[in-house]
């Protein structure tokens, strides 16, 4: 018993002690397929804004959980490019030290710049800020600290080539004191006085420690080394410890805290450790180890990030970098440690109450009660069949329907099982679907053979189709209403028990009814409006008395998903379960998913009836484990760590119009030249979990009339846009608060005084031409506007006069000069190009491709140099081709933007084709 409680104290404080970290530690991989343009990750730093900052062996890449961003290191010796450190001042100014120096991103330009080159011309090992925005620098020759852009040096040793000189890393100390840990050494130094004072090693030298990383938690220093894993220091008595503690690789990598117990460690060799300081123990690890899933890809780690919203980063040699996923923890999956843990069940059915948990799934029942400490599972051979479809309390038991082994009673004082009714042939071999009760004390079961009626452990009645108007099948629930009324579900339809008859009604539905279906369950909410939830197709709603009814309205959220089960919150929302996701409905307007992001370990809902227990708790049967909602949405703050934030702006295709934007209070303003007709607009959430599963809301005001839904995406592109003003807004799903808007602004091409001269010249002579040609050829104008057609255009085309004939040739003339031609190969080939081929002008062919084609221009060539890559990959002469080299060959301009378009139009990376068509190219 003193095992028992001394384990589950432990399990107690490892919960504690990680619960700043995410719901799952599900990894995310990232490499050159996603866009990372080099594999060996060296620096890792999440910046005020929200932007990860990684630091690779030949450049700094910036990524926002969609896309990447890269600066690229010049220079002749490719063995000093490599990135050491990222650190930020105020003013969300991004410096960067490698071996040729320290550096700082110029956002405008898009580069990376070096900063007092002439003054810091060797390696930068360490940056480290203050909340007064100075930056201390550590370098190979010494320290700089760099205030109001005034640059101080201060060297520890007088010889500049000193290996005292060599600074490695430093930390910020209590007492307005300065840790400079260098090669071989550990210093303090006074920041008001600028005293160092070196730390004695006592009775060992320690000559061959090379010192690496710096952490301090209280009042201790950790320090990693490259030979003797992590030494620590202890500040008060000036004492080091050496072997504090074995982590299966004395090559320490990475070293960094959370300020209170958690050390996190990256080790060359053996993975990540989360160490408690307190307890001098390895809370948790993660390897690479062959075989198994879930871990991290390699043990080579080379950085590490746990950042504020406990995500963890880490970084590899030559294998990119790897990231847990962000779920918020708005639901969490129930466990009761260490006996039972609802991880991967699929569960059916639910019953819960203030003490006692009864989970129902496809492997047997589970019992928990958490108040008395006891738990029980039942599986087969106790249970005939270990898939539970229902669970029912009444009168101080729970009643068990299976699939194949009938019925059971659970009797929770003793934790003891029985049949319900062993002569009854349903009860023992059959299907119980539901058991309910009515008003009248009457429990109610649907069976594979018909519905039966029990009152004090007495059978009423047996319903079947051919004693009754139930119709044929099996009858799969059935719902009583504020009225009496019950609602019977079967397999071939709906039919109705009515409290004032006592018989089963078929014929009392109004034509246009949905009583010939298969519902799943019908739900009343305290409107008293009924949901029927059928097995395939969109929600059907009526009122009691069947008057008034209708399907759910199209276009939403909902659409195309087929719902497993209803319940109504305390404020009046409906939460719908589907085979696509969990939804929360305001009876409005207003529909909110949640998916993974919010802990949902699956998207997929079976047909598990919800429960509200007494604390107002939601508990849902998902089908990988038993989840719960953590807290009152009423409770929860809507402003997330980092806000929505407008990333790029591209104007026709081509690089970020970085110089033009401005932000002010979630208000961005880019002002754009009047050829700036194409506009790709790029955001992001930086919430860094899986982008299929972002959503977001927009609208382009006066293009779009209400908001529309975008999941899966971080960017949006219009054409063709014409000279004026524009609001774009986009927001989370649900969250009015989490707007910004970007304000867009195109100039006209014209001098509106001098060109207004001239267009009023040149309107008065074509409006007197236009008078002379239609006196003389009025009849035969006329004939030819009857004989036009004209195709039905958007409102941007609203002008034009482009013909459906002349859209049909077009199209078939660019088929041919593509197939002929080929001249999607042209990387640089414009629309105006091609419009010049065509004897068109750009606005036609833009017509063409946006309203006839329903593509836009770069799709239309990027489709053809897909077909082009894959016919190359057949062709034997090409087999010695790298992927970027085929790419380039079929006209894609960047190894990226091919790997894009290809998972984009495929669903697969081309490293994944080529693997399935049996070839061998690789990069």
């Amino acid at each position: 018993m003193n095992n028992l409680i001394r384990h589950i104290t432990s399990l107690i404080f490892i919960s504690f002690s990680l619960s700043a970290y995410p719901i799952s530690y599900s990894f995310r991989g990232l490499s050159e397929t996603n866009g990372l343009s080099d594999l060996t990750v060296s620096a890792l730093y999440k910046d005020s804004v929200g932007y990860l900052w990684i630091g690779t062996a030949t450049s700094v890449e910036c990524f926002d959980g969609f896309r990447f961003k890269h600066y690229p290191i010049f220079g002749d010796d490719e063995k000093l490019k490599w990135v050491n450190v990222i650190a930020e001042t105020q003013g969300n100014r991004i410096w960067v030290g490698n071996d040729m120096g320290l550096w700082r991103i110029n956002k405008e330009s898009g580069k990376l710049e070096p900063f007092v080159a002439e003054v810091i011309k060797f390696g930068v090992r360490s940056l480290l800020t203050d909340a007064q925005g100075t930056l201390y620098i550590g370098s190979e020759k010494g320290l700089f600290v760099c205030k109001n852009n005034e640059m101080e040096q201060i060297t520890i040793n007088a010889d500049m080539w000193s290996s005292d000189n060599f600074i490695v890393d430093l930390n910020m100390g209590e007492k307005d004191t300065l840790w400079i840990l260098t090669r071989s050494k550990l210093y303090s130094m006074n920041l008001s006085t600028r005293k160092i004072t070196l730390c004695p090693c006592g009775d060992n030298d320690r000559q061959d420690y090379t010192y690496r990383k710096m952490a301090r938690i209280g009042s201790r220093l950790y320090l990693g080394t490259m030979e003797h894993g992590v030494v620590v220091f202890d500040i008060p008595t000036g004492k080091f410890r050496d072997n504090w503690i074995d982590l299966g690789c004395n090559v320490i990598s990475s070293l960094s805290g959370d300020g209170k117990d958690i050390l996190y460690v990256g080790t060359d060799g053996n993975g990540v450790h989360f160490v408690s300081v307190k307890e001098n123990k390895v809370m948790k690890s993660f390897r690479y180890e062959p075989g198994t899933n879930g871990g991290i890809r390699s043990n080579s780690v080379y950085s590490l990030l746990v950042d504020r919203e406990g995500l963890i980063w880490v970084g590899f040699y030559q294998l990119g970098l790897d990231y847990t996923l962000y779920q918020s923890g708005l639901f969490s999956t129930y466990s009761y440690s260490p006996y039972f843990d609802s991880k991967d069940i699929p569960v059916r059915a639910i019953a819960i109450n203030e003490n006692e948990r009864l989970i129902g799934s496809r492997n047997g029942l589970f019992y928990v009660d958490e108040t008395n400490r006891r738990f029980r599972s039942f599986k087969s051979p106790q249970l005939r069949s270990n898939m539970i479809m229902c669970i029912y309390p009444f009168q101080g038991k729970y009643y068990i329907g299976t699939y194949g082994g009938g019925m059971y009673i659970l009797d929770s004082s003793t934790l003891t099982i029985r049949d319900f009714e062993p002569s009854e042939s349903p009860f023992v071999k059959g299907h119980v679907f539901c058991i309910k009760s009515d008003n009248d004390g009457c429990l109610w079961i649907a069976t594979s053979m018909g519905l039966y009626q029990y009152k004090d452990g007495e059978q009423l009645n047996h319903y079947t189709s051919s004693n009754s108007k139930l119709p044929e099948g099996n009858v799969l629930d059935i719902c009583f209403d504020s009225t009496g009324k019950g609602w019977i579900c079967t397999a071939t339809g709906l039919c109705i028990w009515d409290p004032s008859t006592r018989s089963i009604k078929s014929d009392v539905f109004p034509e246009g009814f949905i009583h010939k279906e298969k519902i799943r369950t019908v739900y009343e909410d305290s409107s008293h409006e009924l949901y029927f939830l059928p097995d395939k197709g969109p929600i059907f709603i009526s009122d009691l008395s069947m008057t008034h009814f209708r399907r759910f309205q199209p276009g939403t959220l909902l659409e195309g998903k087929d719902a497993m089960f209803m319940i109504e919150d305390r404020e009046g929302w409906l939460w719908i379960g589907t085979n696509q996701g969990l939804y929360r409905y305001d009876k409005k307007n207003t529909i909110v998913p949640y998916t993974f992001v919010d802990g949902l370990p699956s998207s997929v809902f079976i047909t598990c009836f919800p429960v509200i227990d007494a604390s107002g708790t939601i508990w849902f049967g998902n089908s990988k484990g038993l989840i719960y909602l953590t807290r009152d949405l009423r409770d929860i703050n809507e402003e997330n760590s980092y806000p929505l934030a407008i990333t790029d702006v591209y104007v026709n295709g081509k690089e970020p119009y970085h110089p033009a934007i401005q932000r002010e209070q979630h208000l961005y303003k880019v002002s754009l030249e009047p050829s700036h007709k194409n506009l790709t607009i790029c955001f992001s959430g930086f919430t860094y979990s899986d982008p299929a599963y972002m959503s977001y809301e927009y609208k382009m005001e006066g293009m779009d009339d209400d908001w529309q839904l975008l999941g899966g995406k971080s960017e949006l592109t219009y054409y063709d846009l014409s000279s004026g003003k524009y609001q774009f807004k986009i927001r989370r799903i649900g969250e009015p608060g989490s707007e910004i808007c970007l304000s867009v602004t195109i100039a006209s091409s014209f001098n509106a005084t001098l060109w207004g001269i001239i267009l009023l010249l040149i309107a008065i002579i074509c409006l007197s031409y236009a008078y002379y040609r239609r006196k003389k050829n009025s009849p035969a104008l006329a004939a030819d506007a009857i004989e036009t057609g004209k195709p039905i255009v958007e409102e941007k085309y609203r002008k034009s006069n482009v013909s459906m004939e002349e859209c049909h040739r077009l199209a078939n003339e660019l088929d041919m000069l593509m197939q002929e031609k080929r001249l999607y190969v042209n990387p640089d080939l414009k629309i105006a190009d091609l419009a010049s081929v065509l004897n068109v002008s750009p606005y036609t062919l833009s017509y063409v491709f946006n309203q006839f084609l329903n593509k836009n221009y770069y799709d239309y060539l990027n489709d053809y140099r897909i077909a082009e890559f894959k016919r190359l990959l057949n062709e034997d002469e090409y087999s010695k081709y790298t992927l970027s080299a085929l790419a380039e060959l079929c006209g894609f301009s960047s190894r990226t933007s091919f790997f894009r378009y290809f998972k984009k139009t495929t669903g697969i990376t081309p490293n994944e084709y080529v693997q399935s068509i049996g070839r061998t190219n690789e990069d």
